[in-house]
């Protein structure tokens, strides 16, 4: 299940400071960002081994999460909010604001064979 983090972040006249160090659940191997989104929709896959941590650190956008459960919708708006997703997690992302940037950490190293692209239901059963 997915779980939304409060980014720890310091605020001072001279700008904002966000940390990400001991709040992040898992050892960080890869780092990705994703920008310049038109209408499309990102994502729809789930792992086998990865942990993933959203940030979107510019605009905003929506990931939709499906566990095999439930399906929950969730809004990232605010570079403070972090939503760690699962293996489990069959997630997509979309609605990205136009100047959107979501920056994305990761357990494990990129590996094609680590992606799950079947979803536990029919997409448009969502």
């Amino acid at each position: 299940m997915p779980q939304f983090l409060q980014l720890q972040s310091f605020h001072e006249s001279k700008g904002s400071l966000t940390v990400l160090e001991d709040n992040i659940p898992f050892a960080i191997k890869r780092v990705f960002y994703i920008y310049n989104v038109d209408y499309a929709v990102r994502g729809n896959h789930r792992h086998h081994k990865t942990i993933q941590a959203a940030i979107c650190i510019k605009g905003s956008c929506r990931i939709s999460n499906d566990n095999g459960n439930s399906v929950e919708h969730f809004l990232l708006d605010h570079p403070e909010k972090c939503l760690i997703l699962y293996p489990e997690d069959y997630h997509w992302m979309y609605d990205f604001s136009e100047d959107a940037i979501l920056l994305v950490l990761a357990s494990e190293l990129y590996d094609p064979k680590d992606y799950i692209y079947e979803p536990y239901r029919a997409m448009d059963s969502l």
